[in-house]
């Protein structure tokens, strides 16, 4: 049986685990990163989210991608969905200690890699958006319980909606810029 989805409130401490990670990560990967962010929930101050510290890697392609794999591994990573269809992307789910954490590996500068740096600064400049996305999650853990499927698809209708925000208010600046 899959465990339920569980919201915490927001923990100081995920910042620091992070960084921590985060420099064993640069540790064994070095110059194969291109960039390295703190993403997810967790990145977001006073927005609670599920206990697990959400990393994104950037690399150059899929080849140093590949090249990432056996090193993550070394520190507890482990492959959970490999290559997405537009082969930009890897899902690696690693280490239960005090927080979980999953690291993405992928593509820098992607679509992908682009809407997540998006939706999370426009949480950390809303805390408005942010709070509305909190009591969202709350809501919507209680509903789907141990679906973490249909949790995951019930805030999809206001991820995109937030990242739409964030793009037409990033497109105005540049025209007034």
């Amino acid at each position: 049986m899959t465990a339920p989805v569980v919201i915490v409130d927001y923990n100081p401490r995920w910042p620091l685990l992070y960084e921590q990670e985060m420099k064993l990560i640069h540790r064994v990967l070095g110059s194969r990163i291109k960039a390295i962010e703190h993403i997810g929930s967790t990145a977001i101050p006073n927005l609670g989210g599920k206990n697990i510290i959400d990393i994104m890697v950037g690399v150059s392609n899929v080849d140093e991608a590949n090249e990432c794999l056996l090193p993550l591994e070394s520190i507890g990573y482990k492959v959970v969905t490999p290559q997405g269809d537009n082969a930009e992307w890897y899902y690696c789910l690693g280490k239960d200690q005090q927080a979980g954490y999953h690291l993405h590996l992928v593509k820098f500068s992607s679509e992908h890699w682009n809407r997540h740096l998006l939706f999370r600064d426009f949480l950390r400049k809303n805390p408005q958006v942010s709070k509305e996305y909190y009591n969202l999650k709350k809501e919507l853990a209680a509903k789907y319980g141990t679906d973490r499927l249909g949790y995951t698809e019930a805030k999809t209708m206001f991820i995109e909606s937030t990242i739409a925000r964030g793009k037409l208010i990033a497109s105005t600046e540049l025209v007034r810029g």
